[in-house]
């Protein structure tokens, strides 16, 4: 039996936002650790990693290793009639076809109740190996997904390249061209220098990724204050944005081969 009860609806209701529209249907994998998901988008292009630990939760039990297979724009319909800081508990029993949302008022006032049919969803799991990646961009991830819906207007791709002295973001398409180039330690927020600007590079990498991709990423902005993008010029980018201390959204996208418009 799985049970787990989160304080605040609003962590749900944006981490099903931001990858509801790039995976319809996923496997729920729950066990000890907490609630994992894992993706491939349905042009296999994109893969997405969800995390949120046990610890996440209060209370929270597993009493074995379960997988829920659901629509995520459902449970995201269901988890949207929530408020914002309404508590939402999920159950689930063993060998059953459904999961129950409980949500509940902070006041104790209101009490809604539903459940959602799981589904039979035969997906492959992707071991994803730890790497030691060349380049790691830490910055504001409102300034991430400002540049993108920027540059987004100009071309389909955008390349991204990183020196010691800081990263630029780029795109040349038919339109035109244009870039942002942020400067290593330099802060676009004054009142949050949280966000600033850090690259760790090993080496300097230049590579291209498609920008409606990328955009989509951006949606899970509202999670965290900074995003983490890590690359290496033979791996896919890794697009990580951590939420406070319960876990994480992890986007994994390839590099663009070639022409880059």
């Amino acid at each position: 039996m799985l049970e787990a009860r989160l304080a605040q609806a609003s962590v749900l209701k944006r981490t099903l936002d931001a990858i509801k529209d790039l995976v319809s249907d996923a496997n729920l994998d729950c066990d000890d650790n907490g609630l994992k998901l894992q993706s491939m988008d349905q042009a296999h292009v994109a893969l997405v990693a969800l995390a949120l630990r046990s610890n996440a939760f209060e209370p929270y039990r597993c009493d074995r290793n379960i997988n829920l297979g659901m629509s995520l724009g459902s449970l995201s319909k269901i988890i949207k009639c929530a408020g914002n800081d309404d508590v939402v508990t999920l159950k689930a029993e063993d060998n059953k076809d459904k999961i129950h949302i409980m949500l509940e008022a902070p006041n104790n006032d209101r009490l809604s109740e539903y459940s959602l049919k799981l589904m039979d969803i035969d997906a492959e799991h992707y071991g994803i190996p730890e790497t030691e990646y060349d380049a790691t961009v830490r910055m504001s991830s409102v300034e991430f997904q400002r540049i993108c819906r920027d540059l987004l207007v100009l071309s389909e791709s955008m390349t991204i390249e990183t020196t010691k002295e800081g990263v630029r973001f780029s795109a040349d398409g038919d339109i035109g061209a244009g870039s942002v180039t942020l400067k290593q330690g330099g802060s676009v927020d004054a009142e949050n220098k949280e966000t600033a600007t850090q690259v760790e590079l090993n080496e300097p990498v230049t590579l291209t990724f498609s920008l409606k991709y990328l955009a989509n990423f951006t949606k899970a902005t509202p999670l965290s204050d900074v995003v983490y993008l890590s690359m290496s010029s033979d791996q896919p980018l890794l697009v990580e944005y951590r939420i406070e201390d319960i876990g994480y959204i992890r986007y994994y996208l390839a590099p663009k081969i070639g022409d880059a418009n």
